[in-house]
């Protein structure tokens, strides 16, 4: 869990844009689920829905996420506890049709969550050029195997490796994905958010550019994310970050300011969100010993994603 841990903060703005460009919108891009937010008021308060999805990742990595006294553990109570609140509410009121639509938050979407969330920011990472080990990869994908049995879902149901991962995001995506309107509203409150995050009007577009690079085409058209001419120049971006990976594989001094500027982008990014309470974290010292972060360490045997399956 520490690797996950170590993973998750030495690429906490690379996940952070995994997070928000990828894994958001493929929740968008599934009618039902984007149905779901609405119901429940979600369309109402992006910034609130987005701060307390980065707040809950960041509590998940922190070296005491799964100690007595930690914040994390009353977090995933607290998204248990509303998951049954929304099921018992939208039933009684009338307000969910379960015949068409399933039961609401059921077993598979929830294990579809924990693949968004998991899965789909490591294929994300990789397209963006971030690359990681196996072993790093596959724990942060044990780390929301962890969260997914705290909130409820069935292990007996849940892929235990990547590669069965990949199989049942695969699977999840061609039955259900697919256009509404509710997605298309979810996803202009989303670029609207971001658009407002970064400082001046003319980078706007790479908001909608970023998006459309990491959902691809077809996904993008249906939650109606708008054409623009970054859309060509978006896809330098894994080359730059390449470049920066070299930099801080090869120099201190370089991983260093780069994680500086990491840090401080994160903070920016979640201060933003949430008026100024700032959320921090940080590699402790006793882990950077353990697993050798204190310097630059080039990155070996990196992890490849599965290959499609459907």
């Amino acid at each position: 869990m520490e690797k996950a841990r170590l993973f998750f903060i030495d690429n906490n703005v690379h996940i952070s844009t995994a997070l928000s460009f990828a894994a958001m919108p493929a929740c968008y891009v599934v009618p039902h689920v984007a149905k779901l937010l609405s119901a429940t008021h979600g369309l109402k308060y992006p910034s609130k829905r987005m701060a307390e999805t980065g707040q809950f990742t960041v509590y998940l990595m922190r070296p005491d996420a799964f100690e007595s006294g930690s914040r994390f553990i009353p977090a995933a109570q607290k998204v248990r506890l509303l998951h049954a609140s929304i099921r018992h509410h939208l039933v009684r009121e009338n307000r969910w049709d379960t015949d068409a639509l399933g039961t609401p938050i059921c077993q598979e979407d929830m294990i579809g969550g924990q693949m968004f969330f998991s899965m789909l920011v490591l294929d994300s990472l990789h397209r963006l050029g971030i690359h990681m080990s196996t072993e790093g990869a596959e724990a942060y994908y044990y780390a929301w195997r962890v969260v997914g049995a705290m909130l409820g879902v069935d292990q007996d149901a849940v892929p235990k490796t990547l590669d069965e991962a990949r199989q049942f995001l695969d699977l999840y995506m061609v039955r259900h994905m697919g256009p509404s309107d509710e997605g298309a509203h979810l996803t202009r409150q989303l670029i609207d958010l971001y658009e407002e995050v970064v400082p001046g009007t003319l980078l706007d577009p790479i908001v909608s550019a970023l998006i459309r690079y990491l959902v691809g085409d077809t996904c993008a058209d249906w939650l109606a994310v708008p054409r623009t001419p970054w859309d060509t120049l978006v896809k330098a971006v894994p080359h730059l970050l390449g470049v920066l990976e070299t930099i801080e594989d090869h120099s201190p001094l370089g991983a260093w300011a780069l994680d500086r500027l990491g840090h401080l982008t994160s903070v920016f990014e979640l201060s933003s969100l949430t008026r100024g309470r700032v959320m921090h974290y940080a590699i402790p010292e006793h882990l950077k010993t353990d697993f050798g972060v204190s310097h630059a360490v080039p990155r070996t045997h990196r992890w490849t994603p599965p290959a499609a399956t459907v």
